[in-house]
């Protein structure tokens, strides 16, 4: 189970240690989200483990998901009543087959974009309404089955678990059992395992996993002091109250669970159940193009005309001939489409007096962006090559990075998701992760060290090579092509005691998610809904719509990933240019 700083799994040598124990298969549940889902997919399927994409869902206490007041189970004083103060309890839920994952991130986007209290709520009706193709548990200690155990609730308990049975189904509803040494799950579980056999329902052994290794239970304690702002030595810092949430083996599990054998067989045959895939397409949005037109002889008109514009009825011979050759390689690639967007949106941006650059990067080097008004150079003219940018023998998808003045590069969004359809266009989510001197930094205040010992190390760690810090791990590895350098943070952690533990503990934290962003230029368009392709969710502070996945993964699942950049010069250009007017009566144009 992954969570922004409250997981310190990271995927790789999860997967590594679950193959190396001969596990058959293995489950990703973040926490209300998917963000992990298809990075854990990929890497699960290349080491030979069966990948299950769960989620931890966040269900609303029996109240719908678009009401924002807090509901208790008993009078809101117990401190056995419902998690999250009254908003919310957990859930276990895994995808038994592709059709349950799509259903799976329905019901985490549609919890962002319509349950968002506290955190993204998911209520009875959206359960139901895409329940099928996948399993659900009663859920950790937080979940209301188990909640309600705590407080006395035996008939509620008993009816709420045969309410979600009702809507997942009997063979796909499971009770789930945990022990990871917690006096909270101890007092529930005779209770637990009596509801179960009233119900007829089966048992689930499960393990909450916050780290891969007993032995990185310090850094997840760390992890979480980074959290909450605390450090190790406070007293009342959040902290977990067991370290036993490590990936453990199957030996381990069963002796957790010795009078339940079946509890373990279940996991066994939950993981030969399910089987899903991701559905990699091609989903570049579709322009609108006139009537007795397909999209590709709709671009060859429009970029003849603009040919015929650029060069005021006189085309050079270099200038016909590059043209010729561009747009039978553009068709013959499947990207008339794709020019005939960008191309659409400038056109728009430049017609509302939106100041648009004269075009970056590769994409200079095309005469088609030239026609289209893409770019504003010919490339012909300034011996720029079109092959650096689109090359018949590696099929990529193009990528034009557009300029506009910073003020008004929203507009510009708004423009192409009116156009296509809101449920179509998207920004990028973004990850920040823990880097090297960042992880110091934060073992230092964590382990309540003095600031000077986080900063010393951080001084004697080697420059910046290309705007990036040196990795930990590479400072202390002879094989590291940048080791001779770092002599001197040797010396310091070899000679300092303070340093060197504040050093172990920073190795533990670099490169954990920190947190989550949105990216600075990059939108997601696609053909379809994007609801049906990934998970998505929404910025409370502007309603913006953002994918969960960040954009290696949207890429790869076919959707079309354009840069809108903000650039403040050409906003400063174009207060200029302004000022000139106004000053001198003059107009000045810049192309």
């Amino acid at each position: 189970e992954f969570s922004m700083l409250d997981g310190a799994a990271r995927i790789k040598p999860l997967i590594k240690q679950a193959a190396d124990l001969g596990m058959p298969a293995i489950a990703i549940t973040d926490h209300g989200n998917n963000h992990g889902a298809f990075e854990f997919y990929k890497t699960a399927k290349a080491a030979g483990v069966k990948p299950i994409i769960g989620i931890e869902a966040y269900i609303t206490p029996g109240s719908a998901r678009g009401d924002r007041s807090r509901h208790y189970f008993g009078d809101g004083t117990d401190k056995d009543d419902v998690g999250g103060g009254g908003a919310y309890t957990h859930m276990t839920m895994l995808a038994q087959s592709t059709e349950g994952m799509y259903n799976l991130f329905k019901l985490s986007s549609y919890s962002y974009l319509e349950g968002m209290y506290f955190k993204p709520r998911m209520d009875r009706e959206l359960l139901q309404r895409y329940s099928k193709g996948i399993i659900a548990t009663t859920g950790c200690v937080g979940g209301e089955v188990q909640t309600r155990l705590r407080l006395g609730q035996y008939e509620e308990a008993y009816k709420a678990a045969g309410e979600f049975r009702e809507i997942f189904g009997k063979e796909n509803f499971f009770a789930e059992i945990m022990d990871h040494g917690l006096d909270i799950e101890r007092r529930t579980m005779s209770d637990l395992l009596r509801l179960a056999k009233d119900l007829d329902m089966p048992l689930l052994a499960t393990n909450d996993l916050h780290y891969t290794h007993a032995a990185d239970a310090a850094a997840h304690e760390a992890l979480l002091c980074v959290q909450s702002g605390s450090t190790l030595v406070d007293p009342n810092r959040f902290k977990f109250d067991s370290q036993e949430f490590y990936l453990k083996t199957p030996e381990q599990m069963r002796a957790l669970f010795p009078d339940h054998p079946e509890a373990c067989d279940n996991t066994l045959l939950i993981a030969e159940r399910c089987e899903v895939e991701f559905v990699e397409r091609e989903l570049m949005p579709r322009f609108p193009v006139p009537e007795g037109h397909t999209e590709a002889s709709w671009f060859e008109q429009e970029v003849a005309a603009g040919m015929e514009r650029r060069y005021k009825g006189e085309i050079p011979e270099a200038q016909a001939k590059q043209v010729s050759y561009e747009v039978e390689v553009i068709k013959q690639m499947g990207f008339p489409g794709y020019f005939l967007v960008v191309a659409d949106f400038i056109a728009w941006a430049r017609a509302q007096g939106i100041r648009v650059g004269p075009g970056r990067g590769s994409a200079a080097g095309s005469i088609v962006a030239y026609a289209l008004g893409i770019t504003e150079l010919d490339p012909v003219k300034h011996g720029l090559i079109f092959e650096r940018f689109l090359n018949p023998e590696r099929v990529s998808m193009p990528d034009i990075d557009v300029d506009f003045d910073d003020r008004r590069r929203g507009e510009v969004i708004r423009y192409v998701s009116d156009k296509y359809g809101d449920d179509r266009v998207a920004q990028i989510v973004t990850f920040g992760t823990i880097k090297a001197k960042q992880a110091l930094k934060d073992a230092g205040r964590v382990l309540a060290m003095p600031y000077a010992v986080g900063e010393k190390l951080t001084k004697a760690m080697p420059p910046m090579v290309l705007g990036r810090d040196i990795a930990l791990n590479d400072l202390i590895d002879k094989g590291s092509e940048r080791y001779k350098e770092a002599q001197d943070f040797r010396d310091l952690i070899e000679n300092d005691s303070d340093s060197a533990e504040v050093f172990k503990l920073a190795q533990g934290l670099e490169s954990l998610k920190r947190q989550w962003g949105v990216h600075a230029a990059g939108v997601i368009m696609s053909a379809e809904p994007l609801i049906d392709v990934i998970p998505i969710m929404k910025r409370e502070d502007d309603g913006a719509v953002i994918t969960q996945f960040d954009q290696p993964p949207c890429e790869k699942l076919g959707l079309l990933k354009m840069d809108f950049l903000g650039l403040r010069n050409l906003t400063v250009l174009d207060d200029t240019l302004a000022n000139i007017k106004s000053n001198r009566g003059e107009t000045v144009v810049l192309e």
